[in-house]
């Protein structure tokens, strides 16, 4: 039986991503160990989490115009679960069955590689992922630069108590 363990390496210092990919482990063991017959709600428990996994990090590339490819990528995933989620429902495990031996190696990649690129970003930009707002830059502070930001990378006056993180045309 497949299973994925928490480890040093899927962190990416962001407390509320870590705790996210952590909830998704157990979901998806979960799914993995469950019998045939108690597969359908775990496997829906695996989906429901990962669209609010999503969500969130959805959001917070939102509100930087993070690139869209991390986004796209999380719109595929979704897609494949909710197909293979009909087929379940007719009785069909065996794509199901597949898609539990390749989240595996999917999830490491997708933490390691995507998901820490977008949390090295917002750290790098004083990104506070808790009030979806950048943090006010101290005097002579410049953001950092990453992907995707430009528009965020001048310098703000530091007499800003708030600043606004840049809005994508469907916020």
């Amino acid at each position: 039986m497949p299973s994925l363990t928490w480890n040093a390496s899927l962190a990416n210092e962001l407390a509320p991503m870590d705790a996210t990919h952590r909830e998704f482990i157990d979901c998806y063991n979960a799914a993995a160990a469950a019998a045939p017959e108690d597969f359908l709600p775990a496997f829906d428990r695996l989906i429901e989490h990962t669209e609010g996994h999503f969500d969130l990090e959805n959001g917070w590339m939102a509100a930087v115009d993070f690139p869209g490819c991390h986004r796209a990528e999380h719109d595929r995933v979704l897609a494949v679960m909710r197909d293979i989620r009909k087929r379940v429902e007719r009785g069909d495990l065996f794509l199901a069955r597949r898609l539990i031996e390749e989240l595996p190696a999917w999830f490491e990649n997708h933490v390691n590689g995507m998901d820490a690129a977008l949390a090295f970003h917002l750290s790098s930009i004083g990104f506070d992922v808790d009030r979806c707002t950048l943090r006010p830059l101290a005097e002579g502070e410049q953001r950092g630069t990453g992907c995707g930001c430009a528009s965020m990378n001048t310098p703000e006056p530091a007499s800003r108590e708030h600043a606004q993180p840049a809005q994508s045309p469907a916020a």
